[in-house]
């Protein structure tokens, strides 16, 4: 279906796909998500492309964070070695990804980059991220995320 589920399918990872009706609602991409599953945002997570300068990291890194909170840039500096984190531009993320905004995946992309998840996924069985379109969604445990990601956890979200 997209690459981010061939890229879970051919992995072997467990995940349950859930699609729905995007762009019905006034809310956020990631609001309108956790409505239409009717599951709490809290386990709705976005993911996002930074851009990271100085220091030992150079380039765009994935920051993956609930819905209902802020990427810290600063803590995703740390993370990755690097003295400054900004926002990639729009045109960036869709070149780096191969998605478009609101449909960025942290699996399948068209250049795997490094990836962070924050430490509030930790707390649940399982997660929601994108599954590479609007109006899918992937079901996956946290772990089996990090794994299939190769990426680290840490706490990279902030109110």
């Amino acid at each position: 279906m997209t690459p981010a589920v061939k890229a879970l399918e051919k992995a072997g990872v467990a995940f349950r796909l859930h699609q729905y009706k995007a762009g019905d609602s006034d809310l956020g991409w990631g609001e309108e998500a956790a409505a239409a599953m009717g599951v709490d945002p809290a386990c709705v997570f976005k993911t996002l492309i930074a851009k990271l300068q100085g220091g030992a990291a150079q380039g765009y890194v994935v920051a993956v964070v609930p819905v209902s909170l802020m990427l810290d840039l600063p803590a995703v500096a740390r993370v990755f070695g690097a003295k400054k984190a900004m926002m990639s531009e729009p045109d960036a993320a869709t070149r780096m990804t191969g998605y478009v905004l609101g449909g960025i995946s942290p699996f399948g992309q068209k250049r795997r980059l490094p990836l962070a998840l924050d430490q509030s996924a930790m707390a649940f069985d399982a997660i929601h991220v994108s599954g590479g379109r609007r109006g899918v969604e992937i079901e996956i445990a946290p772990a089996d995320l990090l794994q299939a990601t190769a990426g680290v956890c840490d706490e990279i979200a902030r109110q």
